[in-house]
């Protein structure tokens, strides 16, 4: 009698789901708190929290490239305890920040530091901000392991034809983060203060911790996998030697070496084109409903439409879907389906261009349409996430991802400063751009920027790597 084939793998692929909703939510506390709270008590303006969310992103681009060696040499199993207990005590950390800076300039309580002025509130928003980096720091710093670690778990735990998909499960843990947390930490912060809203959600990731101590293994070592089941996980392996050649136990990819491939270039200016986008529309759509329409997160309204935003984005688990609909059909490698998929997807932030002009109407035209060029975006990087897995084996997938993340942060950096130091020049000249004037023309020039960006990524990856092909060891 054949062996019922177990699914263990799904369980993973949940865990992994999980860990990425509690990332998602750490990140999304400062900019649902920053704008309402943390601005007026420390003084802040657009330029500060530019600032601020710029250095998260180049201290995670940095971590992510550092990041996927460490995986490698550490293991899955140690690696994501590592990743997810520092990235924890981050966000934690972003709690003391109040206390610190009273500390430090002398004054009493948050009162006196909410009706400073002069002098006093320029120093109060400068040294408040650094202090707001320091523990923005080490959230980046954790929080650059997940990616890294996570496709590592993927390429083990599933064959080549599902980790589009397993990816888009796993991936849409972003999305019910960004999802849940309009609706739960705006009201925690206006309950209880910001500073236990950070601790309320940081305690999260180390209750994760002790789950995944008791169950994660690798396929091959795990009491929860069968034989059936390790047989499907590892159907690649005969297809590979095939391609490849006979090969000896695999080896360690020398670091230095990742970059002389044009897939690792290819999958990290696939990231560095778009990676941006994603980060200015989480970071900066609640406060872009504030600016624009005066509608706060603590209200029902604004609650429910970064509810609704993030909701839409739950669409991009069928984007996992279809580079495997595509090989079913036609037979096609996973590498030629998956791009088919990704120009698809890139098309779709297109509408990101009526986002400004529709607002006018409604702003739920915005909030709709900027859900969609999320989902677009969820899509995409499920899939630019597997092309990694597809080629290179896997002792050097975590690097790779590492590597491509690192693009990704850099141009999130760029983008969180370039955001914030033209809201602050708009708004000060009254910069007029296509009938908006003002903070509103800077976000209608960031939108366009942001409806181009994929397409211009996916032709960057087409010339790179136009065809599959398997990177040999």
């Amino acid at each position: 009698m054949t062996e019922k084939m177990t699914n263990y793998r799904w369980t993973i692929c949940i865990m992994m789901f999980l860990a990425l909703t509690i990332n998602y939510l750490d990140r999304q506390v400062l900019s649902l708190t920053w704008d309402e709270f943390i601005k007026p008590e420390f003084h802040w303006n657009e330029a500060h929290y530019g600032i601020v969310t710029a250095t998260f992103s180049i201290v995670y681009a940095i971590g992510m490239l550092f990041a996927g060696r460490l995986i490698d040499w550490l293991g899955t199993k140690r690696g994501y305890l590592w990743s997810i207990g520092i990235w924890s005590a981050g966000a934690c950390l972003h709690a003391f920040c109040g206390i610190a800076t009273e500390a430090w300039v002398g004054l009493e309580d948050k009162a006196a530091l909410l009706s400073a002025t002069g002098d006093m509130a320029v120093v109060i928003s400068t040294v408040s901000m650094y202090f707001f980096l320091a523990a923005r720091c080490v959230l980046a710093i954790g929080e650059a392991g997940y990616f890294p670690v996570a496709v590592k778990v993927t390429a083990e735990y599933f064959p080549k034809r599902d980790r589009a998909f397993a990816t888009s499960i796993f991936n849409a843990g972003a999305s019910i983060g960004a999802l849940i947390a309009p609706l739960t930490i705006p009201y925690i912060a206006k309950a209880v203060g910001w500073e236990l809203a950070f601790v309320i959600i940081g305690v999260l990731g180390f209750i994760w911790m002790g789950f995944w101590v008791f169950m994660y293994n690798a396929p091959e070592k795990s009491r929860f996998v069968n034989q059936a089941e390790l047989a499907y996980i590892q159907q690649d392996k005969q297809l590979e030697a095939e391609l490849l050649k006979k090969q000896q136990e695999e080896k360690k990819m020398p670091f230095l070496q990742c970059f002389c491939y044009r897939q690792t270039w290819a999958f990290a200016l696939g990231k560095f084109l778009t990676d941006g986008v994603w980060w200015f529309f989480l970071f900066w759509t609640p406060s872009y409903l504030n600016t624009q329409f005066g509608i706060k997160m603590t209200e029902g309204q604004g609650s429910a439409m970064i509810f609704v935003l993030y909701a839409i984005t739950m669409l991009s688990l069928y984007g996992g879907k279809l580079p495997t609909i595509f090989i079913n059909r036609s037979g096609s490698n996973p590498y030629a389906a998956r791009m088919r998929a990704m120009l698809i997807f890139a098309f779709v932030p297109l509408v990101v261009l009526f986002a400004q002009p529709l607002g006018t109407v409604s702003p739920w035209f915005s909030v709709i349409i900027i859900g969609i060029g999320c989902a677009a975006h969820q899509s995409w990087s499920a899939n630019v996430y597997t092309v990694v897995s597809d080629m290179f084996p896997r002792s050097a997938v975590a690097t790779v991802t590492g590597i491509g993340g690192m693009a990704g942060g850099v141009s999130s950096m760029l983008m969180q400063m370039s955001a914030g130091q033209l809201f602050v020049y708009a708004d000060r000249v009254q910069l007029e751009f296509m009938g908006f004037v003002g903070k509103p023309a800077g976000y209608f020039i960031i939108f366009c920027i942001c409806s181009v960006a994929y397409l211009v990524g996916w032709t960057v990856m087409k010339a790179l790597v136009p065809r599959y092909q398997l990177i040999e060891n």
